[in-house]
């Protein structure tokens, strides 16, 4: 389990904190569901869960231990909203191996096959994939690191609705092996998924059935 305790961040060059005593709670087989408006705080949470960011105060914890920024950085695989944008392999082969002195085939096949690309060749430049496979290899991406905790930002962004559905079916199957936490301005894109809904304003998360919709 992910434990998120009092978590305070204040970057240098806010004015005011972005983060105000956040705590949550996320479980394998329970994905968690984040809603915020634009500049609500979102991205700022996933980087201090990831380890890319340092918090003033609180912890993050991992099965009731503190975790350092470095420990962060190895448990948890962070999806951005334009995966592609990230991606530095010029084939899917290359974008899966970069980081692994070895790795075989058929190891990256099955990995592939877990995120439903099973039938895209290694050898296919990572641009060439729809905007659902480019999320995908992403994820497939973390998942061969062997990321326990899969942070995703906006993974439906511009998908249209049967690639949307996929992929929050993806989601709910990959959340059973490991910890899910999606974050999101587009809640009603999620109406349906099964998940631990949250809302974050200024700074401060709660459930989202104690705040009005967004």
């Amino acid at each position: 389990m992910l434990k998120l305790r009092t978590l305070h961040y204040c970057p240098a060059t806010a004015e005011t904190p972005i983060l105000r005593n956040v705590s949550l709670e996320a479980e394998v087989g329970k994905p968690v569901l984040i809603a915020g408006a634009s500049g609500s705080g979102k991205t700022s949470l996933m980087d201090v869960i990831s380890g890319l960011s340092a918090e003033q105060s609180g912890q993050v914890l991992w099965n009731e231990r503190t975790l350092t920024r470095r420990q962060r950085r190895w448990l948890c695989g962070l999806v951005f909203q334009f995966p592609e944008r990230h991606f530095l392999g010029l084939t899917v082969g290359q974008e899966l191996r970069l980081g692994h002195r070895r790795v075989s085939s058929d190891k990256l096949q099955n990995v592939l096959a877990q995120v439903g690309l099973e039938t895209v060749s290694l050898q296919m430049p990572p641009e060439r994939l729809s905007g659902g496979q480019q999320r995908r290899l992403a994820l497939a991406v973390q998942l061969l690191r062997g990321a326990e905790v899969l942070l995703l930002d906006e993974p439906t962004a511009g998908l249209d609705w049967s690639v949307r559905s996929d992929v929050l079916t993806l989601l709910a199957e990959l959340s059973k092996q490991r910890v899910v936490i999606v974050v999101t301005h587009e809640p009603q894109l999620f109406e349906g998924w099964t998940c631990n809904r949250y809302q974050l304003r200024n700074g401060v998360l709660e459930p989202a059935s104690k705040l009005p919709s967004l």
